[in-house]
């Protein structure tokens, strides 16, 4: 009897682990495509349009974090991978990055549409994350320009030292070993982060966050860094049940960038100070506006 009640249990174990496997492909498989198109854009200015490319970012650096606040709030997790790797680079600004992150929600669109939110509660909830994101992503440029003498210019060539890459075989080569590189990178820590969600449980991740103002917009802040769509989703089904409140959601969802912070650490590895500054910006911001979005009531119930 107890042979049985074993094989039952690692059958079990087997099929979340081969569930959580089946994920971390399919959220793998979905942003190949941006990080190829990104490195393919990248390679195509390293080899072509330097120059021209260089001056043009220069100009419309300024409005970086208003354009990153709005296309973050493109219901999907690519382009804050995409912005990650734009930053090492340097086509893009510290702030025009982290408005990004701010803005960007992962699974939380459909979600709530499926869960019957009326869409003005949805579309507060998406111009809230969008002007928060462009808002701290200005005042990040701001302080940045304030303390530094000169930006660094564009650098797309490190990495391309750092992944061993040779660019001599032509920029789709080029960009589609940067892709696979990063890509199986991507791979390996989504199932990690699959499975340490899995085995914990959403119950007791609940039970953790339940009436506890502060505390649960710091722990949901936390979680929300979890570098995949799990957190988002489990996040916006929380506040949908009831367990959570929309503000305490939303410190998730401003500091859960997808996999955009796991390939800024990633790719940005030379400077692993600028990286935790990033991290910490998010995080405390996601803390700070998601408490605040309670202290305005905001609510998704019609």
């Amino acid at each position: 009897m107890s042979f049985l009640l074993h094989a039952h249990a690692e059958g079990g174990i087997f099929k979340t682990l081969l569930n959580v496997l089946l994920d971390g492909i399919l959220d793998t498989l979905m942003i190949i495509p941006f990080l190829f198109l990104t490195y393919l854009l990248m390679e195509f200015i390293e080899h072509n349009a330097a120059s021209r490319a260089r001056r043009f970012m220069e100009k419309a650096g300024v409005a970086g974090p208003a354009i990153g606040g709005i296309i973050g709030a493109i219901p999907q997790c690519g382009f804050s991978a995409a912005g990650a790797n734009l930053y090492t680079g340097r086509v893009i600004t510290a702030g025009t990055l982290i408005s990004v992150f701010l803005s960007t929600s992962d699974e939380m669109l459909p979600i709530l549409i499926s869960g019957s939110v009326s869409p003005t509660a949805i579309l507060t909830i998406i111009a809230y994350k969008a002007a928060v994101g462009i808002a701290v992503g200005f005042a990040v440029d701001i302080v940045l320009r304030l303390v530094r003498r000169g930006e660094r210019p564009m650098c797309i060539s490190e990495m391309c030292d750092d992944d061993g890459c040779r660019c001599e075989g032509g920029i789709f080569r080029s960009a589609l070993h940067h892709t696979l590189t990063v890509g199986g990178f991507v791979f390996a820590v989504t199932v990690l982060s699959g499975a340490l969600v899995s085995f914990v449980g959403t119950e007791r991740i609940s039970a953790i966050m339940y009436g506890k103002p502060v505390v649960s917009h710091i722990i949901a802040a936390i979680f929300g860094m979890i570098p995949n769509c799990a957190a988002s989703v489990l996040l916006t089904n929380f506040c949908l049940s009831g367990f959570i409140t929309v503000g305490t959601m939303m410190s998730g969802l401003f500091s859960g960038a997808g996999v955009g912070l796991l390939m800024l650490f990633r790719s940005n590895k030379r400077r692993m100070r600028e990286n935790i500054a990033i991290a910490l910006t998010v995080l405390i911001s996601g803390i700070l506006f998601g408490f605040l979005a309670d202290v305005l009531n905001f609510s998704i119930i019609p």
